[in-house]
């Protein structure tokens, strides 16, 4: 008996200590859970409701109103209108591919498209709008909005996209928008978030695209109460953004849009500079394209044609192009050998016809020669020895230095794609470019601007802007930034002998008002508005001996990608410079007869501010000049200014 009770009293003492060990263990366990409880509601409180909040609460970017750009006078040359788009919701649709039928039966809807649309469908949450048709017309958008009923799920919507009113005129200038691509993100070290918005556009080329940061402008704000799946449910707060800023060019709407139809299908340039401002007032690039095409996304059947055709509608030939710029060249010839005082206004050369240089034959245009020829003669007759002669005095060095000082060879810092500084050679840029040692023929070549020596338009352009003024223009494209006017192009004198300047004006004059002048048949004879000016041939093809000897292959008969570039510079009035101007038509033959006559007409329409009257060219052209004006009036579109007809 004693031992059973031992025995009960040993077991009672190990379950009062097992449920001491238990208990124990639970206060602990529940003490542990009370003191996270209260870590978490009451230390980290404040940390924990910002977080339930923010799953709450979103914030969502509104996209800012892009600046539009204007012309030098206030008409509109990129604007935002309105576009409307149609969407589909699934959840609200159901069965969207029988929604996606009835909308085939009430507006257009390609079979491409609704295949798109339903792949969309399947990958995006069932809450999200998918786009079914961008840009489409308020016709269309009553028509759906009509329907609603019959079309659950499907909701027009609206917003602005950028539209282009003058066309073609402006695409080499304005250039274009499109949709944020990958590669413009990647790009970028820290995209701005508003880039990755679906469906936003950002500058792609030329002023669109080197302006972005200026016209795109900053996101606004809203605050938007989401559920737990993402679906907003409303609302609650809003911070508009700020609207681009709106830029004014220097370029004169009516002015460009008569130079791009004066050029009509040539593949060409033309740049005209405002000799007291440096504003660009035209800079034309033909054939051109409509940019306009590319703002949705443009088709093969539209692209193909403009990537594959010879006359390169897609590059900007203003600025991109750089040609040899042959005879207009030989006034910085002139000026580098009067400036080191290596020749006078005149001494004379003898022109045979050709010179020998190193055993080789380097020819003049005129086969037969020029015979004794001064300074002005050279230029008024573009004598090509003459300036062989003057180069081989002077070196390519002073000569590429000279030319720098006129603007070629420069990179002008101009908001366009794809600048071109040209090139001026120097011997360092050929022994270290193309490995190989300065030879004399280098120079001769250079001389009447051909061999290594390129530049574009825009550089010739402004060449003959500072010969006309002594000054170093510069040339400006943006007139103004919100009304805030930014600094002129005209810089301070060139530091040259004004009278060696005086001596290259005079010789321009003689090209084109003396009757043995190169370019005597597109004069202008209108007192206060006659021009002076230089004709150029770009020779784009080597021309053996044997086809010296049986006569050069004339330009017409040769395919159009083997003529010579056609060139001409000018500025007036010869008195008082108003605009330079600088036309290249490529391939065009000579330049007295592709280029100077369309400088001359563009020169006029800039100096009358329009249409220019019939007096001031030569009677014989007048009846030719008018049927020409007849047809360019019925092409030309008339510019707008909030929405009235400007002449």
């Amino acid at each position: 008996m004693r031992r059973n009770r031992a025995e009960n009293d040993a077991s009672h003492n190990k379950l009062t200590r097992r449920a001491a060990l238990l208990g124990g263990a639970q206060l602990l366990f529940m003490g542990g859970l009370a003191a996270r409880m209260r870590y978490l509601q009451v230390d980290q409180a404040d940390q924990f409701r910002l977080l339930a909040e923010e799953n709450r609460i979103n914030i969502r970017l509104i996209p800012p109103a892009r600046g539009e750009i204007f012309d030098r006078n206030g008409v509109r040359l990129a604007q935002n209108v309105p576009s409307y788009r149609i969407v589909i919701v699934r959840e609200d649709a159901g069965d969207v591919e029988a929604v996606l039928d009835r909308l085939a039966q009430i507006i257009t809807l390609d079979p491409e498209v609704r295949e798109r649309v339903l792949a969309e469908v399947k990958r995006s949450a069932p809450f999200l709008p998918v786009t079914i048709i961008d840009d489409v017309s308020w016709e269309d958008v009553s028509k759906v909005s009509v329907n609603a009923p019959a079309l659950p799920g499907v909701t027009p919507e609206v917003g602005l996209t950028r539209v282009y009113p003058r066309g073609s005129h402006f695409a080499h200038v304005v250039g274009r928008v499109g949709r944020v691509s990958q590669a413009d993100l990647d790009a970028l070290e820290d995209p701005d978030q508003l880039l990755r918005i679906p469906r936003f556009q950002i500058g792609k080329i030329n002023v669109e695209a080197r302006q972005e940061a200026l016209l795109r402008g900053s996101a606004g704000t809203k605050q938007v109460e989401v559920n737990a799946t993402g679906r907003v449910m409303r609302e609650l707060a809003r911070r508009e953004g700020q609207s681009g800023a709106d830029l004014q060019l220097t370029v004169d709407a009516n002015l460009q849009g008569y130079v791009q139809a004066r050029l009509g299908e040539e593949s060409a340039a033309v740049v005209i500079i405002d000799c007291e401002t440096g504003d660009l007032v035209a800079n034309a690039s033909a054939p051109s394209y409509d940019p306009n095409l590319f703002i949705g996304g443009i088709s093969s059947a539209d692209y193909n044609p403009l990537l594959q055709s010879l006359y390169r509608p897609l590059v900007n030939k203003t600025v991109q192009g750089s040609y040899p710029p042959g005879s207009t060249f030989k006034m910085i010839v002139a000026m580098a050998a009067l400036e080191e005082g290596l020749v006078g206004p005149d001494e004379t050369a003898y022109c045979p016809g050709f010179v020998e240089v190193a055993d080789r034959k380097f020819h003049c245009w005129k086969r037969a020669g020029h015979g004794w020829v001064d300074l002005g003669n050279s230029l008024k007759q573009s004598c090509d020895v003459y300036y062989y002669d003057l180069a081989l005095k002077v070196g390519i060095e002073k000569i590429s230095a000279m030319a720098n000082r006129f603007g070629l060879g420069i990179r002008h810092d101009l908001p366009l794609s794809s600048v071109s500084s040209g090139l001026t050679p120097t011997k360092d840029w050929k022994k270290t470019v193309r490995g190989a040692d300065w030879v004399i023929g280098d120079t001769v070549n250079a001389s009447i601007g051909q061999g290594f020596m390129l530049a574009s338009p825009l550089q010739l352009a402004v060449m003959t802007a500072r010969i006309a003024t002594g000054r170093e223009i510069t040339p400006r494209l943006i007139k103004s930034v919100d009304g805030v006017e930014q600094p002129q192009g005209v810089g301070a004198p060139l530091g040259l002998n004004e009278n060696n300047l005086r001596q290259m004006r005079r010789g321009m004059y003689d090209v084109v008002n003396n009757r043995r002048g190169t370019a005597y048949k597109s004069r202008i004879i209108a007192d206060g508005m006659r021009m002076a000016g230089k004709t150029g041939t770009s020779q784009v093809r080597n021309i053996t001996a044997a086809e010296r000897a049986r006569g050069v292959t004339r330009n017409r008969d040769l395919p159009w990608e083997r003529r010579d570039h056609a060139l001409f510079v000018s500025f007036a009035p010869y008195d008082k410079p108003r605009y330079a101007v600088s036309v290249l038509v490529e391939h065009g033959g000579g330049g007295s007869t592709a280029a100077a006559p369309i400088a001359r007409d563009v020169m006029l329409q800039a100096l009358a501010g329009g249409e220019p009257p019939l007096e001031a060219y030569p009677t014989g052209d007048r009846d030719r000049i008018r049927e020409q004006q007849r047809k360019l009036r019925d092409i030309q579109p008339m510019a707008k200014i909030d929405g009235k007809d400007q002449a």
